[in-house]
């Protein structure tokens, strides 16, 4: 049994009879045609758990290998390329998670070099929106961003930015560090990274964080950047710590709940937000070339954003003739 308050006086009460965590079906109610909001998994109450960007604007997404944080991933990544927003990438595994949404994508940094370039001209992007936001309501050139309370929203329709959503895969490559020129970019990297999640969402700058791993020893500014990510969704990870970095902080019960995850029901997780609610979710099977499939079929649908065209990924062309690619790797079958 679920109560949810509805208003004073009132609650609503719900009765779910099975697991519907066991074999997911999404309610046909959970397609939501608002922008920046995608429903990507279905919550144990039977309800749809809708990634908002609108109130929850930045997020962590934390989940070990075969945990299901990929599905999740490209589950999200598929309802947002039908959406006419801007999607930026940041995979430093050489753009194997991200690549195959290439059609899609306005911007991809593939290794930690290219993202220390990519992030900085996104933080530029955001001043430049926060400069349109002043020039609007005729605020003074010299205020401070911190100051400015309005958004993107506020603007008139023609002269609003599209929304940019970055998706930061393996977050920890860009804390890793050999030398001490790596260290110097590292910081940089990550002084961007918690610029654009303290100020991005009234400039229409929305992260995604996902690893397998994230906690302080990951260096200067992990607590500080995780501070900023409002969202948080843990799928199993391979110790207790990194649970705790990404739920503790919000609802430390649900640190158990996230550790006592079957291994055998991949796409289950703790979703979770600083208002301190949280709750069990899942994701149902999305193939990557399905994901892959939509990307390509919504690539009309990316906009022009002038100061990412340089990072736009290159997609190949192929033969008419050619026969399909599989996107899925063969298993051998055993007698």
């Amino acid at each position: 049994m679920y109560v949810t308050p509805v208003k004073p006086g009132v609650v609503e009460l719900r009765l779910v009879g099975y697991d519907v965590l066991r074999r997911v079906r999404m309610p046909k109610s959970a397609h939501p045609a608002e922008l920046l909001k995608v429903p990507v998994a279905l919550r144990e109450d039977a309800l749809p758990f809708v990634r908002n960007y609108l109130t929850v604007p930045h997020q962590l997404a934390l989940g070990a290998t075969l945990s299901g944080k990929s599905m999740y991933l490209r589950t999200l990544i598929s309802g947002l390329a039908r959406q006419p927003v801007a999607l930026a990438g940041i995979d430093c595994k050489r753009g194997v998670e991200l690549a195959p949404f290439a059609p899609r994508l306005s911007a991809l940094a593939t290794d930690p070099t290219e993202a220390a370039e990519l992030l900085p001209v996104l933080v530029k992007e955001m001043e430049d929106r926060y400069d349109l936001i002043k020039a609007r309501q005729g605020i003074a050139p010299g205020t401070p961003y911190e100051e400015i309370t309005s958004d993107v929203w506020g603007l008139p329709e023609k002269e609003r930015p599209v929304p940019v959503v970055l998706f930061v895969d393996e977050v920890a490559e860009l804390f890793m560090t050999a030398t001490k020129k790596d260290e110097e970019r590292r910081d940089e990297m990550v002084t961007h990274l918690i610029r654009l999640a303290q100020l991005g969402r009234a400039a229409g700058v929305y992260l995604e964080v996902c690893g397998q791993r994230f906690g302080a020893e990951l260096g200067k500014g992990a607590t500080m950047l995780r501070a900023q990510l409002t969202g948080r969704v843990c799928h199993p990870v391979n110790d207790e710590a990194s649970a705790k970095m990404a739920l503790g902080d919000i609802a430390p019960e649900a640190v158990g709940a996230a550790c006592a995850i079957a291994p055998e029901l991949p796409g289950l997780a703790v979703a979770g937000d600083t208002s301190g609610g949280w709750s069990r979710i899942r994701t149902p099977y999305l193939s990557l070339g399905d994901a892959a499939a939509v990307c390509q079929e919504s690539a009309e649908l990316t906009p022009y954003v002038p100061a990412l065209m340089p990072f736009r990924p290159p997609v190949p062309v192929r033969p008419a003739d050619a026969p399909p690619v599989p996107l899925t790797k063969p298993r051998p079958v055993t007698g």
